[in-house]
Order: structure tokens, then C-alpha cells, then sequence
């Protein structure tokens, strides 16, 4: 088993259990502490979608700091049964729900969440974006916000609806925050979003 450790919030310092998978690569902290530095004023009692969870850092780093909420959506059973351990650990089951499914097929068959956040670090080599990106205006409310991880150099391109808020890079990823447009916000779509 490996280990990722939540930075901030309530549950700071506490280590998670994670197995280690092919594939598996759980976003580092220091791009975690960027992501949380730019969501942190969006982030309390917001309604958060971690799609593709995997340790299920993103996730549960959001409730620690803030968020009302958490759905987490893993189709591995090694990593859903560590998720659920980890929530019970927690005491966080009123508030985090781990749901074992494909992320494509959840988010089609699933009712729309309109949740507040939603992120996702699909499996690189899987070429999910497009299917993803397309399910997910039905899932998010008016004005959310989108975080992307993706290979370092190589973002997917989002249609139009989605604004560009922040991004940054390390050698191995992209990785960017974007806000969902909507009508009402057209008056401000172009404003620059404060730091």
C-alpha cells in the first residue's frame, strides 16, 4: 500500500491508504495546494464531483477544507474498498459517498447532480475527455467549476461554455481550472477573476 496525505483542512496530515496500481497517480501536493488556493473561496459548502477518484485525494481534500460534499466515482474495487475504509476512518459517510462505477457510464446514466466542482484526472492513455467533457453540463449548476489534470503539454481542448480561470504545469502535468458559462454570467464572462 502507499500512502497520500490530506494538506489541509480538519483532516490535515491524516494519510491515506492507497494500493499501488498501474496507472495510479494520485495528483502531488504541491499541485493540490495551487488547485486549493484558487477553489478556496468557492469551496465552502459547495457540492463537489471527483470523477476517476482514485486515492481520492482531490476529493476528500475539498471536504476537509470546506465543501458540504463529496462524490467519489471508482470502478476499481482495490481503490473502492480503500476509498470506503478511508471514509469510515473519517466518520465522514454523511458527507463523502463512494460510488463503484465507470465515470463515463455513471454520469449517462446517472440523474443530474448539479454539483458545485467536479474533478477530473482520467487515466491519461484512456482518451476519455471528449466522452467526459460532454456529459458533464447537465451535472454541473450554473457558474461550477471544472478542474483539469492532464499529460504535461498536452491539455484536452473544452468546447465553447468553458472559461479559462487559472493554470500551471509541472514536467509531468497540466493542470487548469475552469468556469462553466451560462447566460446569466455573460456580463461578466470576460472580467478578469480576482486572484
Amino acid at each position: 500500500m502507499g500512502q497520500v496525505r490530506i494538506i489541509g483542512g480538519r483532516w490535515r496530515n491524516t494519510r491515506l491508504q492507497v494500493p499501488q496500481l498501474d496507472g495510479l497517480r494520485p495528483t502531488s501536493d504541491r499541485v493540490r495546494e495551487t488547485l486549493f488556493n484558487w477553489l478556496m473561496p468557492k469551496l465552502p459548502g459547495a457540492r463537489v464531483l471527483d470523477l476517476f477518484a482514485g486515492s481520492g485525494a482531490l476529493g476528500l481534500e475539498a471536504v476537509s477544507r470546506g465543501a458540504a460534499s463529496a462524490q467519489l466515482v471508482e470502478r476499481d474495487p482495490a481503490l473502492v474498498a480503500a476509498l470506503r475504509a478511508t471514509v469510515a476512518k473519517l466518520d465522514a459517510a454523511g458527507q463523502v459517498a463512494v460510488t463503484a462505477a465507470d465515470a463515463v457510464q455513471w454520469l449517462r446514466a446517472s440523474a443530474p447532480a448539479q454539483v458545485d466542482v467536479v474533478f477530473l484526472d482520467p487515466p491519461f492513455a484512456a482518451g476519455l475527455w471528449d466522452q467526459v467533457i460532454a456529459e458533464l453540463p447537465r451535472h454541473l449548476a450554473d457558474g461550477g467549476w471544472l478542474y483539469v489534470e492532464a499529460p504535461a503539454g498536452a491539455p484536452p481542448v473544452l468546447p465553447a461554455g468553458w472559461s479559462l480561470h487559472r493554470e500551471g504545469g509541472t514536467r509531468e502535468v497540466t493542470y487548469a481550472l475552469y468556469r462553466r458559462a451560462t447566460a446569466t454570467l455573460r456580463g461578466d464572462m470576460n472580467a478578469t477573476e480576482p486572484a
